[in-house]
């Protein structure tokens, strides 16, 4: 299966994609010749692990008749001070929140959304270190 995606120069440092009929406009900050139009590449990659991770869990979760009122998926990094500047470690915060929510199964969701499910860790694992914790609030 091949995906293809066009990302076309709209002038100084800003591009567009038209990614599923959602237009998505990347641009870089005034200080390096950008007018801030839009994202920055590199957190876009913490968006892909915790939207990849979010859909798995809630899916599943969903599947095991659980009822969450809030949930929340927190990605925190590091980045490498060289150049070529890039993520060296992400540590993924699931926060959920409800009423005598069942740990196992919200345990359970997580690891198979890490373990099995989500391509984005997977190819994340490859290039750096990926952690993750869960936290329960009523």
């Amino acid at each position: 299966m091949k995906s293809t995606l066009d990302l076309n120069w709209t002038g100084k440092m800003s591009f567009e994609a038209d990614m599923s009929g959602h237009k998505i406009v990347l641009d870089a900050d005034p200080s390096v010749g950008g007018e801030d139009k839009g994202v920055r590449p590199k957190p876009l990659m913490l968006l892909a692990l915790a939207g990849c991770t979010a859909m798995d869990v809630v899916s599943i979760l969903k599947k095991m008749r659980v009822e969450i009122e809030d949930f929340k998926v927190r990605v925190e990094a590091d980045m490498t001070e060289e150049h070529p500047k890039h993520y060296s470690k992400m540590h993924v915060i699931y926060i959920f929140k409800g009423k005598d929510l069942p740990k196992e199964k919200i345990e359970k969701a997580v690891n198979l959304s890490d373990e099995k499910y989500c391509g984005v860790s997977a190819v994340y694992k490859k290039a750096m270190e990926l952690t993750h914790e869960i936290r329960i609030e009523e």
